[in-house]
């Protein structure tokens, strides 16, 4: 039985295949396309999931009769779309039945049928679905939702767009400007506007025009992350009281919030947060949320496979030599995180380092990057238990020696940690291993392999693309 999850339409189009109860392919559209978060389907990439075998049902992640009546309540355009068109749009011959499912359904299933632990309970925390915003699952039955416009993710994105960034897209820059403000600033205030009757997904530009500084934009950076943690614990709290779990899973495009993910800890024992939390991991939702069953979760390397052995050696020497090298190797991950197979790795000690990366990629200067080391070395390094995993850089965690390594510390002193092992990660493992036999330094840094704007490099002509233009090598 071969099954296609879709999620298309509004932002990050993605496609999610099982063969029987197995992930064989994962991906998202835009690393196809080239347009970064594209919503529409890419036909290459559904032909590339048509080499694992014709679907026999293709699982929509959400109801777009339901959405319909949101978007026209809302006063949106072209409120209606039947799902049959985003093939058809594209040439895609359609000859297998197409099921609605349910966005916030999708959400919790990605997480729920994936966990890896038995009773738990759930919390989805996104921007909007169809009408419901926020929900907590107990096992498996929805326990409380809020709905529509009442919305953390609408108010996020919308003081996103507000500080002169892009909604939908620049949410994590946001989240990286709150270190440099200060948050008390405009917390009253902004609390204030959540308890009005302000609907967010009208954004709120008109705010407070005259602060236009960018400290000022820091400030309310900051203002903005402090007001969403505070509802988050509420949630947190919420959650805790009406299920009585010690286990959570979190989801929703508001758990790709790693600044906020530190708060989990305090409210339950373990947690699970998917790779790729928000719609285009609801593509492997849309089709859990029928079958109900439970799937085995090994990696999120699911997506297009440059095959070939991974680079050590050369990487090392272009290390060595450099300090910076480019990996694109191996299966694409699924989700926006870069977690080896098409990263850029660097030295993460010098002072420059970070400048150099920035303005390969052509971010801001504030912006931070991530440390990957080995499992067995995290809680040398980091301000963390020694049973500290964190596989796909979901939280900060405070560095003990930040003036060793600059390029991975953020102004907060924290930093967003990816730990590998072995078993997990053998080719990236093996580097580092080698990496701090020959410099002492256990870590290195770890970017996606793209410039801001871009999608991360998906195929071999991408590679090779980024290696001419930036003039970084790139194995």
């Amino acid at each position: 039985m071969i099954s296609w999850g879709v999620s298309a339409g509004f932002h990050d189009g993605a496609i999610t295949v099982l063969k029987d109860s197995e992930i064989v392919f994962a991906a998202q559209s835009e690393r196809f396309t080239g347009i970064k978060n594209d919503k529409r389907l890419s036909y290459r990439m559904l032909l590339e999931a048509g080499e694992f075998g014709k679907p026999d049902t293709i699982y929509w992640y959400e109801n777009p009769l339901l959405k319909a009546t949101r978007r026209a309540y809302a006063g949106q355009k072209n409120w209606y779309k039947n799902p049959k068109e985003y093939f058809t749009d594209i040439g895609w011959k359609l000859d297998c039945p197409v099921v609605w499912g349910n966005h916030h359904k999708s959400h919790f299933a990605t997480g729920y049928y994936t966990r890896p632990f038995l009773d738990c309970a759930t919390l989805v925390v996104d921007a909007i679905g169809e009408w419901t915003t926020t929900s907590i699952w107990n096992k498996d039955k929805k326990v409380w939702s809020s709905r529509y416009p009442k919305s953390l993710g609408l108010f996020y994105s919308a003081f996103t767009d507000r500080v002169g960034l892009k909604a939908n897209e620049d949410e994590y820059v946001l989240m990286g400007m709150a270190a440099y403000g200060d948050p008390d600033r405009f917390y009253s205030e902004l609390l204030s506007l959540t308890r009005s009757n302000i609907n967010f997904h009208r954004g709120i530009k008109y705010w407070r025009p005259e602060l236009r500084t960018e400290q000022d934009r820091f400030d309310i950076a900051a203002g903005v992350q402090k007001v969403f943690e505070t509802y988050l614990k509420s949630l947190l709290h919420k959650a805790k009281t009406m299920t009585g779990q010690d286990n959570l899973v979190y989801m929703g495009g508001c758990a790709l919030n790693c600044l906020a993910n530190r708060l989990i800890p305090t409210y339950f024992d373990s947690h699970w947060i998917f790779p790729n939390p928000g719609d285009s991991g609801s593509s492997l939702g849309a089709i859990l949320a029928h079958t109900k069953e439970v799937v085995t979760f090994s990696d999120p390397f699911l997506g297009h496979n440059i095959e070939r052995d991974y680079p050590v050696d050369n990487a090392l020497a272009e290390l060595l030599q450099c300090g910076i090298v480019g990996i694109a190797n191996g299966r694409a991950e699924f989700g926006p995180r870069a977690l080896g197979n098409r990263s850029l790795l660097a030295d993460p000690r010098g002072q420059g380092m970070k400048d150099k990366v920035n303005a390969i990629k052509q971010r801001q200067e504030f912006r931070p990057f991530a440390p990957v080391i080995a499992q067995h070395n995290v809680s040398k390094y980091f301000d963390v238990p020694n049973d500290f995993h964190s596989p796909y850089m979901q939280q900060v965690v405070r560095c003990k020696n930040p003036e060793l390594y600059p390029a991975i510390v953020h102004k907060d002193g924290t930093s967003r940690v990816q730990t590998v092992t072995r078993h997990k990660n053998r080719g990236l493992f093996t580097l580092l291993e080698k990496w701090e036999l020959e410099t002492g330094c256990p870590m290195l840094m770890n970017t996606s392999l793209n410039i801001k704007g871009e999608p991360i490099v998906n195929d071999e002509n991408g590679a090779r693309r980024f290696e001419r233009k930036y003039t970084v090598k790139v194995f």
